[in-house]
């Protein structure tokens, strides 16, 4: 019962030290009923008329906002909550003109000392007796704490600018300090942007060498002629238009550490002088006849079979065993599915700085569209599909429309005529199952459900993995 029939009904029936008529049921009185009620609620709590003026505005909206109730009632809700979404995006405006509410949208607002708040909020509309639309109300949630929780958590899955979940990546997490504090060369071996360069960044700056350069060639970009004086550096008069000297790779760095990139592409005469520089420690500019002692840990990667290019004879066998004193495996995104999430958390942050905006995550059906992905570029894809969905995105939120075009739909990917709609939710299913070895909690981020939602699926469609071990 609602607060004014409440105290109409008292009066009618003569409440006892009050009588009928008194200001028991007076319009103020029941106002000051519903000012109690609204500030009993933790949640921040205001509505609006047709106008857009705010009507009501309770304690948790004030201390949340930082403005007085007195200051808020009967200015445009836009002036009083300040959010990333007032002008092109009203969530209060939408359940206003389609008459559907909003639940749990999440947003970012001002406060008045300039402070972004991340906030949850939902809406609805306010009707009168006869069911006319008198206005709105909306409630949101501070949700401050559960970003700095989540920023802790993140911070808990990064390590040396790394950002990963998977127990692979932690199992190298766990062994690079002492790679590098060992400062013997490392072969870093995985398929291309998987984060390679990374890793042999995070061996430098674990090493005693943090404070000196480290230096990024990449060996496959670069003809031989080139890539031979990018390395060694040459004297003036070593070739036409040598006019002066100039340093190396190798001398730039010095008591620091050198990471040749795709060290399988470099050409077998090359080779031979980098293994006299791996093997004694000192090298000569091209031109040049003095010696320079050669103070660097070197760090390879690859993403070719060097052991099969060796066995072919197209990769020195000495050489080979120079670089592979310490082998590292990157392995693929698709072997690594739970890294997608952060990974997306962590390009819309960098994405948001870089070009000011405020997208705060995906739907859901655009992370089960990420999980599904084979990802044959890996990180550096991820990145790029991300960027892309960015220029296009102009709301909060990125939409499957927003992505790349071989991003298909998950329906269109399982979808055989004929088949019932049954059918094509459990060979959906299924196939997430086996992506993800039967585990079912990857599984249902992968289809962006609740693990409990996949268990009753499971029971429902009679899904079991090979052998019924579950």
């Amino acid at each position: 019962m609602s607060p004014s029939k409440k105290a109409r009904g008292s009066a009618s029936k003569g409440s006892p030290g009050k009588p009928r008529g008194s200001r028991a049921d007076s319009p103020a009185q029941v106002e000051t009923y519903g000012d109690v009620v609204l500030d009993s609620i933790a949640d921040g709590v205001f509505t609006v008329d047709r106008q857009w003026r705010i009507t009501s505005f309770n304690r948790a909206a004030e201390e949340t906002i930082g403005i007085a109730r007195d200051e808020a009632v009967g200015k445009p809700c836009c002036e009083v909550f300040r959010a990333n979404v007032c002008e092109r995006d009203c969530v209060l405006r939408r359940t206003m003109e389609s008459g559907e509410p909003v639940i749990n949208k999440q947003i970012w607002i001002v406060a008045t000392d300039g402070r972004r708040i991340p906030i949850s909020v939902s809406t609805a509309l306010l009707r009168d007796r006869r069911g006319d639309v008198i206005g709105g109300v909306e409630t949101f949630r501070d949700l401050s704490l559960v970003e700095r929780l989540r920023r802790e958590l993140a911070k808990q899955h990064a390590f040396e600018d790394i950002v990963s979940r998977s127990h692979l990546m932690h199992g190298l997490f766990a062994i690079l300090p002492e790679v590098a504090e060992s400062g013997s060369t490392v072969l870093i071996e995985g398929e291309s942007g998987t984060g390679k360069e990374l890793l042999a960044r995070a061996i430098h700056h674990l090493s005693g060498r943090k404070r000196k350069p480290f230096v990024a060639v990449n060996c496959g970009a670069l003809p031989d002629t080139l890539l031979e004086s990018e390395l060694f550096g040459y004297e003036a008069g070593a070739f036409t238009d040598a006019r002066k000297p100039k340093k190396g790779r190798f001398a730039l760095a010095a008591g620091g550490t050198l990471f040749l990139d795709e060290i399988g592409d470099v050409s077998p005469a090359l080779q031979v002088r980098l293994l006299r520089v791996l093997q004694e420690r000192q090298y000569e500019p091209l031109g040049g006849v003095e010696t320079i002692k050669a103070d660097v840990r070197v760090i390879c990667a690859t993403n070719r079979d060097l052991q099969a290019l060796t066995a072919e004879g197209r990769f020195r066998q000495d050489l080979y065993y120079r670089v592979n004193v310490v082998r590292l495996r990157a392995p693929p995104l698709r072997e690594r599915r739970e890294d997608i999430p952060p990974l997306v958390e962590h390009f819309i942050a960098r994405f948001n700085a870089l070009r000011g905006k405020d997208v705060s995550g995906v739907s859901d059906g655009v992370m089960a569209r990420l999980m599904r992905h084979d990802w044959p570029g890996n990180v550096r894809e991820l990145e790029n599909a991300m960027e892309h969905a960015f220029i296009l995105c102009r709301g909060p939120v990125i939409e499957p429309q927003h992505l790349p075009g071989q991003f298909l739909p998950v329906d269109e990917a399982v979808v055989v005529p004929g088949m019932t709609l049954a059918e094509i939710e459990a060979r959906a299913i299924r196939d997430a199952l086996e992506r993800n070895g039967w585990n079912r909690l990857a599984t249902a981020r992968e289809l962006g459900i609740d693990k409990t939602t996949l268990w009753r699926k499971l029971k429902r469609l009679g899904l079991a993995p090979p052998g019924g071990e579950g």
